[in-house]
């Protein structure tokens, strides 16, 4: 029997890497998205995407309002994604996002057995997010085999940051080593309806610096009129 494992799967470049190197060292991965109260819902369907494509065991999407209390350009629509890069944690941070999120997949993780959970945080190229470090995922593994039965009666669970170190270039080296298909994927914070990135956000000039670091040509749908080259 396959060893399983929970993965966290946001539509996004990082998590469709993350599951395909889980699956890779042959795990039965078990994946989780979220409809949090984003205001698009590009990346769900960017995530729905990246499951056709890689067919994991099973697929579930959980809804859970984080926009009824706000505090981020994400969910609160008084708030504005900001397309300048800014100091100190930005406010496209999402109060306690990956903690919800990782609670949701250890709570899935006891039902079908698995004792390895995944989830695609980055501490090298990414926008200052306190939950993205490495002393939050070791942290949250010594929680969850505090807080469970099956971690209280010996049976303990890993959290799997394969990304956590590795620079955007490095990550888009390795998915596409994996087929990794990058163009079915959503990062940008503002996207619109129809999936096509603003091309001035944080996020996106992440993922675009990120194809030019690993000499892959940058599948990703701009907004119309966009040039990296006006930028």
């Amino acid at each position: 029997m396959k060893k399983q494992a929970v993965v966290l799967v946001s539509g996004g470049l990082d998590s469709a890497t993350v599951l395909s190197m889980a699956q890779a060292q042959g795990y039965e991965c078990h994946t989780l998205s979220f409809d949090y109260g984003q205001k698009h819902n590009a990346e769900l369907q960017a995530a729905q995407r990246v499951i056709d494509a890689q067919k994991p065991a099973s697929h579930r999407v959980m809804s859970i309002h984080l926009d009824a209390f706000g505090g981020s350009a994400l969910t609160d629509s008084s708030m504005s994604v900001p397309e300048t890069e800014s100091d100190g944690i930005p406010n496209t941070y999402v109060p306690a996002r990956n903690t919800i999120f990782l609670s949701f997949a250890l709570g899935l993780a006891e039902v079908v057995g698995a004792h390895d959970i995944f989830i695609g945080v980055n501490a090298v190229d990414y926008s200052g997010y306190p939950d993205c470090r490495p002393a939050f995922i070791e942290a949250y593994e010594a929680l969850a085999n505090l807080a469970t039965k099956e971690g209280v009666e010996g049976r303990p669970f890993t959290i799997h940051a394969p990304l956590i170190e590795m620079t955007k270039g490095e990550i888009i080296q390795a998915g596409t080593n994996l087929g990794v298909d990058y163009a079915a994927t959503v990062t940008c914070y503002q996207a619109n309806a129809q999936g096509e990135a603003c091309g001035r956000c944080d996020a996106c000039r992440l993922r675009h610096q990120g194809f030019l670091d690993a000499g892959v040509q940058d599948p990703t749908r701009y907004v119309e009129g966009f040039e990296w080259s006006n930028v």
